[in-house]
Parts: structure tokens; C-alpha cells; sequence
């Protein structure tokens, strides 16, 4: 059941990462509805090949329930750090698009969501249960972290020559390069062999902060080092909601990598793409080389 002759909603198709998934879809026929905050929004999600957009808030039922009219397909991705994900922005969506007779549904969430103690990761269990109980095909993607999430801190990186994070940089963490994790969720909107399945996407089994600046000292030509700083004083310096649970909920993220790090299996993203994932090499040669490595800088 392909949905190549239906139109396809992506959530947040202007934003860095679903925007990825927006010409994926097109490139194989898809007409691709985004789900955008702002007429601006909505034009760049044009550009990336949707064919038309909807304006609305996740939290608005009224502009959620038009958004999905006439849709049968959904990509979803979650706002960062939503509070109420579980609840309010993402089991009420998945009702709404069960409702309005999406008939699949991929949703990109994260690895290891059973880790009660990350908040990120334990929101994602009760949508994903929404997902499975809908009676919609679907597919649950469970990223690790992105290659794109260094680009936060790459000016410093280049001016500085130190990749700093605020945990051991001994810890090991599974990178993935989000290019990769919207290609599986276009393979699984267009196509059957995805559905009705969970499958964990990493590109290796782990690196610490000593390996990922071995791999940007090679690309940059100069070395870089691996700093480590305090919790506190790294998320003052982030530009963070004052709700009173973004920073408290990264502190805690943090404290947990320094104890555990975060690691994943390589095998099934290789599989499902049927290629090699892209490396955190040729990531790092993208970025130099002004590739596109995210939707929108």
C-alpha cells in the first residue's frame, strides 16, 4: 500500500531535521503537505519540494484537525523537549490523525526510550503505544544522536579548536546522520517492506568525545581536543525556555551520559538503507564542503 498517490503531512517539514524527510518524499512522487508555524515557514518548506503547507500549532486542535485533511500519510517529529509530549502535543495528534483516517504513520522518536531516566526518552513511550494501538500502519523510527546536533557548537569548534560537551569525554555515544533517518522514513511512507515495525537507527556502536575530534582533526587539518565543562555553566549559556523543565530535564540528560553514555547497533539502519550509513567523516567533508547537511541553516 503505497502512499505515493495520497498526500503526506510532515510535521515541522521547515525545520532542520524533518525538513531532511521533504524532498526524500518528493524525489519518490510524494505529494508532501508541511506543517508549518508561519507563512515564512511554510514558503521554505516549499523549496525543499512540498507542495503545499498548513499552518498550525501542535497545540491547537482546530489547525492540527485541517492540517491532516484529506492526508494518509504522517511524519511526525516532536518539538524539542515538549513538557507535555506524552499527553497534550503527541497522543492527542496521533488521535487526531487516526481520526481523520491517516492510514500510516512513521513516527521519529529516539533510541532506547525505555531509559526512565531521561525525560526525552520516557515521554516517547506512551505515543509510541498510542501509534501501535491506532489501528494505523506504522513505523517507529529510534534515532541515536545526530551528526547535525554538532553543528550547534561548530563556530566554536572552528575558532577554538576544542569540542567541548558537559559530561566525560570518555563516554561513549552511537551517532547517526539525520540524512540517513529521513531516507528510512521516506522508504516507509512510499513503501510496505517498513511497516508495522520499530527499528533502531545508528551509523556505529559508539565513539567518545577523544574519537569524534580524532575524526574532525582529520577533516579540519589542525587538531582538536576534547573539552568537558560543568552542566551548570554550559546550560547557562544556551539559549533555554524559563518553563521551568528544559533545563532541568537536559541536567539530567547530562548526568546520565556522564554515568552511561548512550550507545546502538549499526546493523539495522545498514539493512533497511541497503548501503553503508553515512559516516561521521564524510558528515564532517558535507559541512566543509557547504553541502546541505540539515533543512535550513
Amino acid at each position: 500500500m503505497s502512499d505515493t498517490n495520497g498526500t503526506i503531512l510532515v510535521v515541522g517539514a521547515a525545520g532542520h531535521h524533518a525538513g531532511l524527510v521533504v524532498p526524500m518524499l518528493a524525489e519518490r512522487g510524494a505529494r508532501v503537505r508541511g506543517f508549518v508555524r508561519s507563512t515564512e515557514r511554510g514558503e521554505l518548506a516549499l523549496q525543499r519540494g512540498a507542495s503545499e503547507y498548513a499552518i498550525g500549532d501542535l497545540r491547537d486542535p482546530a489547525s492540527v484537525e485541517a492540517a491532516l485533511r484529506g492526508v494518509s500519510g504522517v511524519y511526525y517529529i516532536a518539538p524539542v523537549y515538549p513538557h507535555d509530549e506524552s499527553q497534550k502535543v503527541g497522543r492527542s495528534f496521533v488521535e487526531a490523525a487516526a481520526n481523520a483516517g491517516v492510514r500510516r504513520f512513521v513516527f521519529s522518536s529516539v533510541i532506547h526510550p525505555m531509559i526512565t531516566a531521561l525525560d526525552n526518552h520516557i515521554q516517547k513511550i506512551p505515543v509510541e503505544e498510542a501509534i501501535i494501538n491506532s489501528g494505523m500502519d506504522f513505523t517507529i523510527l529510534h534515532p541515536c544522536h545526530f551528526y547535525q546536533n554538532i553543528l550547534r557548537n561548530w563556530r566554536s569548534i572552528v575558532e577554538t579548536h576544542v569540542f567541548t560537551e558537559p559530561f566525560s569525554a570518555d563516554k561513549r555515544l552511537s551517532w547517526v546522520d539525520y540524512r540517513d533517518v529521513a531516507e528510512v522514513g521516506a522508504i516507509a511512507l512510499t513503501g510496505d517492506a517498513l511497516r508495522n515495525a520499530s527499528f533502531d537507527l545508528c551509523a556505529d556502536f559508539g565513539r567518545d568525545r577523544h574519537e569524534v575530534v580524532g575524526v574532525m582533526s582529520e577533516v579540519l587539518g589542525y587538531p582538536v581536543t576534547a573539552g568537558e565543562s560543568n552542566a551548570e555553566e554550559y546550560l547557562a549559556g544556551l539559549p533555554l525556555p524559563d518553563d521551568g523543565y528544559t533545563r532541568g530535564a537536559l541536567a539530567r540528560m547530562y548526568d546520565y551520559y556522564d554515568k552511561h553514555g548512550l550507545v546502538g547497533n549499526p546493523l539495522m539502519l545498514k539493512t533497511v538503507l541497503g548501503r553503508e550509513p553515512r559516516t561521521m567523516h564524510q558528515f564532517f567533508r558535507d559541512v566543509l564542503a557547504g553541502t546541505p547537511t540539515v533543512a535550513h541553516p
